[in-house]
């Protein structure tokens, strides 16, 4: 190739959900990025809305939690799952009334699940990357790259102008969906069942609908009619809504055959109204399948969201699994770029987020099995297990028993059946409330651009000494806190929590969190000399020489 024209640390290939949140993330640690999109703009198409608590967690830390929920207003009530032959009338059973019964999700964490769609969303994410100074390029598409011991040299192409490009980038980032040119260019294969079944999503205008659906604020409504199945969302809960109809291409069916007519009255017979104002607005078709990549890099060439997974819709497990692909590589990307972290620590992203993936998608399929989901007719032992733990499990309380972590139990399933944050190593860190003189924060709201260790004011072991000591004589980015009520501590426990039980650890413990927010190691009780075990940890953790 000729001589590169530009110079970046990273170049993001793909500025859907995924790349734009990549993009986010790169900016809030202060790493020039460029991402190149062939699409013109963002997405235009109201789908995968269902952003969990983990997402929105992360989306808080970043400081865009307000601007992603009032994208998402106009749905801010919307909360069960609805199974039913029929809107006509009070039949039907409600898969899940209520996303958070009872409000017990606070005592997990200071943000909740968000229903805000792709076309929504995607604009929060664009703008804000762009603020932190993201170099954001839609209608360019890549063309070529190769890669040697120092970076990745690419070619992309404006595709209105014609006008060609040479990039050169320490690392690439492909965020560029299912099909991926990307990882088919590696020669990365892809593990799973393979496709599950096809629908094609229509959005359409109806003015009556809203009467007949009445208070009930679903997020979704499966509809099982034989005759007219599908799963109906609400847009705006007055006249704009998506279906999702089934398609079986492996009958011979096409796109063609769906016609504005055959569709209007697909939905009418759906919702069980013959004469329903009806107007479709558009189509896109989509395939659900479950697959994960064998590898997520190779070299210094990265796989993120789809990419890296397929999964079924049902549960909005897949955009969100991407998402926090990104951020668990962002975090990694940047220490490594600024020289705190060894090479090595990148490895830990696919040791940690194909596991993930694994076990996420096989819990989508289950859902879609135990939904009903429209079109699916699963093969035996696809979308088996149950409702193992339940949903609060898959969206939170996964863990990496391998990675960047010391100490993790590596026996432990990386969804557990029991939902336990309790400070171990290779799980979320606990929540709990905190004051920092007038204000108020999570522990969640500490862990974004350096390492931090937490420490009890109340302990006889300076781990603080120790954490600073350790920070400059290694040169990396780790801050210490000491938790308590008293002139030493630089952070209270709000309402008199003990923050030492919470992440199960006695006062003279510590706990060592990474990022993003992931426990990388921790001490139970005191150690003869903290500062060499705080360093070996350290070491271990960031694969330092």
């Amino acid at each position: 190739m000729n001589q590169a024209e530009h110079r970046v640390p990273v170049l993001i290939v793909g500025g859907s959900l995924v790349g734009l949140s990549l993009s986010l993330f790169l900016g809030r640690h202060g790493v020039p990025h460029t991402l190149v999109e062939r699409h013109a703009a963002t997405s235009i198409h109201p789908r995968g809305r269902g952003n969990n608590v983990r997402t929105m967690e992360l989306f808080r830390v970043a400081g865009i939690e307000p601007r992603i929920k009032e994208a998402a207003s106009l749905l801010a009530d919307n909360h069960g799952i609805l199974q039913t032959s029929s809107l006509v009338g009070d039949a039907g059973e409600w898969l899940l009334k209520e996303i958070d019964p009872g409000g017990g999700l606070a005592r997990f964490s200071p943000s909740g699940w968000c229903l805000c769609s792709q076309n929504d969303l995607e604009p929060v994410l664009l703008e804000s990357a762009r603020e932190l100074g993201g170099d954001l390029r839609y209608s360019t598409e890549l063309v070529s790259f190769e890669q040697d011991a120092e970076g990745v040299t690419a070619l992309v192409r404006h595709r209105d102008t014609g006008q060609e490009q040479t990039i050169r980038a320490d690392y690439l980032v492909a965020a560029d969906g299912p099909r991926s040119p990307v990882r088919e260019r590696l020669g990365i294969g892809q593990t799973g069942p393979g496709e599950l079944f096809s629908n094609v999503s229509l959005t359409f205008r109806s003015k009556l609908l809203a009467d007949v659906v009445g208070d009930r604020r679903f997020i979704v409504c499966y509809l099982t009619d034989p005759e007219g199945d599908g799963a109906l969302l609400p847009v705006d809960n007055k006249e704009n809504w998506v279906f999702h109809a089934p398609w079986h291409p492996e009958r011979g069916e096409t796109l063609e055959d769906f016609t504005d007519e055959r569709c209007a009255r697909h939905i009418r017979h759906a919702v069980g109204v013959p004469d329903l104002d009806v107007e479709i607005t558009g189509k896109a078709s989509w395939h659900a399948a479950e697959r994960v990549a064998d590898r997520y890099s190779a070299g210094r060439v990265f796989l993120a969201g789809d990419s890296a997974h397929e999964m079924s819709p049902t549960g909005a497990f897949g955009s969100n699994t991407g998402i926090q692909d990104a951020h668990n590589l962002a975090w990694k990307l940047s220490a490594v770029l600024d020289g705190w972290a060894g090479p090595g620590l990148l490895e830990t992203y696919d040791a940690e987020r194909r596991p993930v993936a694994q076990a996420t998608s096989a819990r989508a399929s289950g859902r879609s099995v135990e939904h009903s989901h429209p079109g699916f007719t699963p093969e035996p032992g696809i979308g088996g297990g149950g409702r193992k733990g339940g949903i609060l499990n898959v969206a939170l309380g996964y863990r990496y028993p391998q990675g960047a972590v010391v100490g993790a139990d590596s026996a432990t399933p990386v969804v557990p059946e029991e939902m336990r944050l309790t400070g171990g190593p290779g799980s979320r860190a606990p929540h709990m409330w905190l004051r920092r003189s007038a204000q108020r924060l999570s522990t969640l709201d500490l862990y974004e651009r350096s390492m931090v260790l937490l420490s009890d004011e109340r302990g006889t072991t300076d781990w603080h000494a120790a954490a600073r000591r350790v920070a400059g004589e290694r040169s990396v980015r780790l801050d210490a806190y000491r938790i308590g009520t008293g002139s030493e501590a630089e952070l209270a426990p709000e309402d008199g929590a003990d923050w030492a039980q919470v992440h199960d650890v006695t006062a003279d413990g510590a706990v060592l969190v990474r990022p993003d927010g992931f426990v990388a190691w921790r001490s139970r009780g005191p150690v003869r000399d903290p500062e060499a075990t705080l360093r070996e940890a350290m070491e271990e953790v960031l694969r330092l020489p």
